[in-house]
């Protein structure tokens, strides 16, 4: 059977809660990642942070128009529409960018051992509908971490 040992990606891009959102989203999106783990000073999983975690801190704004029949109206208003819209948008991305990690992460991670088979992996993950899977010692600590493209690249070379 296929270990997650075997499965796991050794390197781990990982944060911290002290770590601003938009340095987070900006190595989620360099990395080509969807999420990752946050771990304390000792190196132990204290929560995982994921994009749709930082997308809920985005509201959506949209114009309000009445593109079937614009009275004229809708024509002299629209800069103004757009303008307002514009500036809430930019209100939420200070905002968003404000807040702590601490505050959105999910703090209940599910983890999985080096040693357990990759068929566990892929059964914790759907059970809990997560993308990835912290790999940790007996003390929380990071070792690697799995995700379902892992798992399916495991099975394929097995």
């Amino acid at each position: 059977m296929v270990k997650v040992k075997d499965a796991m990606e050794k390197y781990v891009i990982k944060f911290h809660t002290d770590d601003k959102i938009t340095d987070i989203a900006q190595s989620l999106r360099d990395n080509k990642i969807s999420g990752a783990p946050i771990v304390d000073k000792d190196n132990k999983v204290i929560g995982i942070i994921s994009e749709g975690d930082i997308m809920r801190l985005l509201e959506v704004h949209s114009p309000r128009l009445n593109l079937i029949l614009p009275s004229p109206l809708d024509w002299i208003e629209l800069p103004i529409r757009m303008k307002y819209e514009f500036d809430e948008i930019a209100e939420d991305m200070n905002k968003a960018a404000s807040v702590h990690i601490s505050e959105i992460m999910t703090k209940k991670v599910i983890t999985i051992k080096e040693d357990d088979d990759i068929s566990d992996a892929a059964q914790l993950m759907d059970t809990h509908s997560v993308n990835r899977l912290p790999v940790v010692d007996d003390e929380r600590k990071i070792l690697g971490i799995v995700t379902r493209g892992d798992l399916i690249s495991a099975l394929v070379r097995s």
